[in-house]
């Protein structure tokens, strides 16, 4: 049986609509959807209004980070055995809570349970990149050569550089 999650206002709808065909193990439906008036009401009284809505909902996907400070809401979590996903580090942009919803979504459907509270922080840190040579070093090492002995062996030539792979 696939995971119900209300889904909060920040999620942009048309991202999620067109994901949803390939997320079977998972329906996301944004408060706006289920009834008008969530979209007003405290967070622990959306909360409150899943638990005794008709459908059998897991719990609220949300980007409000505020809400593990928040005592009642924490409080209504724990009594309605709902769980709390939260897009941590997603700030104010959409995009990025979506994909960082995207990212973990399958495993927290996996896991989740109608019996047990749970609450889900997704985090996403930024990190600068990779620089290529530390990581020739590192295959070097697994394959206990020398990193300039593999550089030799392995780059391309200034003639192979030079060729388009497309272009024969």
């Amino acid at each position: 049986m696939a995971g119900l999650f209300a889904l909060d206002q920040n999620f942009p709808q048309p991202l999620v609509l067109a994901v949803a065909p390939f997320m079977p193990e998972v329906e996301l439906v944004p408060i706006r959807n289920i009834d008008t008036r969530l979209a007003d009401m405290e967070d622990w009284e959306v909360l409150l209004s899943l638990h005794h809505h008709r459908r059998q909902w897991d719990g609220l996907v949300t980007t409000d980070s505020s809400m593990l400070n928040q005592a009642r809401e924490l409080a209504v979590v724990r009594q309605t055995n709902a769980t709390l996903v939260i897009a941590h580090d997603a700030g104010n942009d959409p995009i990025k809570a979506t994909g960082l919803l995207l990212a973990h979504l399958d495993y927290i459907a996996a896991h989740t349970t109608l019996t047990e509270p749970q609450i889900w922080r997704l985090t996403a840190n930024n990190r600068p990149g990779r620089d290529s040579w530390a990581l020739l070093e590192r295959v070097a090492q697994h394959q206990h050569r020398d990193v300039d002995e593999l550089w030799n062996d392995v780059r391309l030539t200034g003639a192979e550089l030079r060729v388009d792979p497309l272009a024969r």
